[in-house]
């Protein structure tokens, strides 16, 4: 169990209140996940002080991407930082490409269950394909199970006749997307490719990468031993339509975390 100053710093950092209700969030909750992606990700850095500076500022360059597209996908003039031009064009264009139509009243927007007990900011709901669903969006290397307990988490939720009622939803939510949005520069000579995220340098080979090169040259594992070509945005986008046992390993979660927290919970009168 982590401690906390007292039971107010304890939910402050642990949920939200609706209507004057405390509810847990569900990103909070699915911390009691264990992340095999984020340990080696410690286990490669050189002290943890220089993990959590790399992980902070990672979190602030996501956050830029987060805003960049979010206001790029509802039409608003913004301002795009430099660091990030690849991604938010490739963005853009992919946007364009698959006709992506983002609900800008239901961009970054609060909910919460009733039913469960638990509160969340979805970033966006959307309609692709002629369906309707919740849109989350990640700034990682790839696609991680949590992401699939957290969006199974929104749409448990919106699902629920009284929160419908609440947002006035236009419609029944019928599915659910991630879309992963990153940048990174390939080397033109073995087609391995770098991550300059956080302050920290990632190479990944071709062979990791899922590709062969360019058959023009061979590589070292280092930074420097590559030419790297320009930087150049990357999204994708996959649904996930089927999620009653992520909803299942959610609600699961959501005891253990429960369970692990029972102290500040019973204290912030959330448990009897």
């Amino acid at each position: 169990m982590a401690w906390f100053k007292d039971a107010e710093s304890f939910k402050k950092s642990s949920g939200h209140e609706v209507g004057g209700v405390w509810y847990p969030r569900v990103t909070k909750i699915l911390e009691v996940k264990s992340k095999p992606a984020l340990d080696i990700f410690f286990k490669e850095m050189e002290s943890y002080s220089a993990a959590e500076e790399v992980k902070n500022k990672s979190a602030e360059e996501g956050s830029m991407v987060h805003e960049a597209v979010q206001g790029i996908a509802v039409g608003k003039k913004i301002h795009i930082p430099k660091e990030i031009e690849p991604a938010a064009a490739a963005f853009k264009e992919f946007q364009s490409r698959n006709d992506i139509i983002f609900h800008p009243e239901y961009v970054e927007r609060s909910i919460w269950s009733n039913l469960h007990r638990y509160s969340g900011t979805v970033d966006a709901l959307a309609t692709v394909g002629g369906k309707f669903g919740v849109l989350d969006i990640k700034t990682s290397t790839g696609f991680y199970p949590e992401y699939n307990l957290q969006t199974a988490a929104y749409v448990l939720a919106l699902q629920e006749i009284d929160i419908r009622k609440a947002l006035n939803l236009p419609r029944d939510i019928e599915t659910r997307w991630i879309l992963r949005v990153d940048q990174q520069r390939k080397c033109l000579r073995c087609g391995a490719s770098l991550r300059e995220k956080g302050g920290r340098n990632k190479v990944r080979t071709a062979h990791a990468n899922g590709t062969s090169g360019d058959g023009n040259g061979h590589c070292g594992s280092s930074h420097e031993d590559h030419y790297w070509g320009p930087m150049e945005g990357i999204v994708e986008m996959r649904e996930f339509p089927y999620y009653f046992k992520d909803i299942k390993a959610f609600l699961a979660a959501k005891i253990l975390w429960e369970w692990e927290n029972d102290y500040w919970l019973k204290r912030v009168g959330y448990l009897r």
